[in-house]
């Protein structure tokens, strides 16, 4: 069992490995710190755990707005431990996720945390996807992904028996892990190194303090404020926001740009019933088309022995919406009435419709599926469960493919560096992100 930290602002306590997450919040968040973290997902938890290992002598705390630690994108994740293949070679993703997935197996192996290096199959069923299949070698070699190798429909089977195609890129290095775990245990070890976890927090406004604190000997040592819907405040020196879902509405909340916007599109996963587990050992992916602005359906199991297969992507009309039927008026409208969403809409509608349809009606996913595993029926599997990722997009429809890091102007612009966005792989990728974040921290606030 992990200790409980009380520090007299909120007593956090994270359960032991495999359980979810427990919090003990205080009547009321106060306190002042050198850096406040704002979000509870992998990338803030990562990335507060990086600063304060880093700078033991200062003072940190972590704000979530749930009374849970990594429940929305982290605890919703697919569960891959991506190995770096598909990203262009030279840029930021395929160097955080070739680094991050070694330091993942890493920590993992240290801290005791399961995982499973089951690999990975990408599958070519038709001859036109082979030139893009050997391009795809090409290019995880050229980010040096370890144990490439194109293989061919005999091979196939031997890893995968009741998987057809005609070639394949195997990726032995990929694995899979529970991330939500992975992140708790970043927590973990943020709360031992000292640092402090506010749960219940929902940052409502950040702000340049106005006087100091009633009392306060220190001036205004911690000229930043940050109130809670609840009212609640602390105060410090700097802040990371690390907001996801909600990463343009921080930074519109401390000055700073709207701009990239989030959408948000939910992906919803049908599950193999137990009794069907058999057909798939690893996870099986299909060539990537690049007119389309997703992989595609593709098999996963899971470390709970389950195999999630899917999703497809739709548009959520809730920034947090996981079911078909959830809505938030505001998150709709700032949707709909973005020109950058009206502009990818335009650019693939027709595959947007048949997203549509198939998360509407299984058999044609499975349609798809059979593809691969031509065993497969509709009567194999269950509909599962959902995730919705944060794409962020720009006002000509384009979405950010790789990370982006801001601040302001001013004295709270320049105090505050936002994470815009931490796109898949952010979670294989999460400990390379933190380093890079922390070296970005040191360098704007000489910390």
């Amino acid at each position: 069992m992990i200790r409980t930290f009380c520090t007299g602002y909120v007593c956090a306590r994270l359960l032991s490995q495999g359980s979810k997450s427990a919090t003990c919040r205080a009547a009321h968040h106060s306190g002042s710190f050198d850096v406040a973290v704002i979000g509870g997902g992998i990338v803030g938890l990562a990335s507060a755990r990086e600063m304060i290992l880093r700078h033991p002598n200062l003072t940190f705390t972590l704000l979530e707005k749930e009374k849970e630690l990594a429940i929305h994108q982290t605890g919703h994740n697919s569960g891959v431990i991506h190995s770096g293949i598909y990203y262009t070679p030279g840029s930021l993703k395929a160097q955080l996720c070739v680094r991050g997935a070694t330091l993942t197996y890493q920590y993992c192996q240290k801290k005791g945390v399961p995982y499973k290096r089951c690999g990975k199959l990408i599958v070519a069923v038709e001859k036109e996807e082979i030139p893009r299949l050997k391009a795809l070698y090409e290019r995880g070699q050229k980010n040096n992904v370890r144990d490439l190798q194109l293989i061919d429909a005999k091979a196939i089977r031997e890893r995968e028996p009741y998987c057809r195609g005609i070639m394949a890129l195997d990726s032995p290095y990929t694995g899979i892990v529970d991330w939500q775990l992975v992140a708790l245990t970043y927590g973990k070890d943020f709360q031992e190194a000292g640092g402090t976890v506010m749960t219940d927090f929902e940052a409502s406004d950040i702000a340049v303090a106005a006087e100091s604190p009633a009392g306060s000997a220190e001036g205004l040592k911690y000229p930043i404020t940050i109130k809670s819907s609840q009212g609640n405040e602390v105060r410090c020196r700097f802040v990371l926001a690390c907001g996801g879902l909600y990463s343009d509405r921080l930074s519109e909340m401390s000055g700073c740009s709207s701009e990239p916007r989030i959408i948000p599109f939910r992906g919803d996963y049908l599950v193999l019933k137990p009794e069907k587990n058999y057909l798939v050992r690893g996870n099986i992916y299909p060539v990537p088309n690049p007119r389309f602005p997703f992989l595609g359906v593709h098999f996963t199991p899971r470390m709970d022995g389950s195999v999630w297969l899917g999703p497809n992507a739709v548009l959520a009309f809730k920034r947090e919406g996981y079911k078909l039927y959830d809505f938030d008026t505001q998150d709709f409208i700032n949707a709909l009435s973005y020109r950058g969403l009206q502009r990818l809409v335009m650019k693939n509608i027709v595959y947007g419709m048949g997203e549509m349809y198939r998360g509407v009606f299984p058999s044609a996913q499975v349609k798809i599926l059979q593809k691969f595993i031509p065993e497969l029926g509709l009567s194999d599997i269950l509909r599962g469960p959902s995730g919705v990722r944060a794409m962020a997009l720009d006002a000509e429809g384009n979405m950010v493919d790789d990370f982006v890091f801001d601040g302001g102007n001013g004295e709270l612009g320049s105090r505050i560096l936002h994470v815009r966005n931490a796109p898949s792989p952010a979670a294989s990728s999460s400990m390379a992100i933190a380093e890079m974040i922390a070296d970005e921290l040191e360098k704007r606030f000489q910390l």
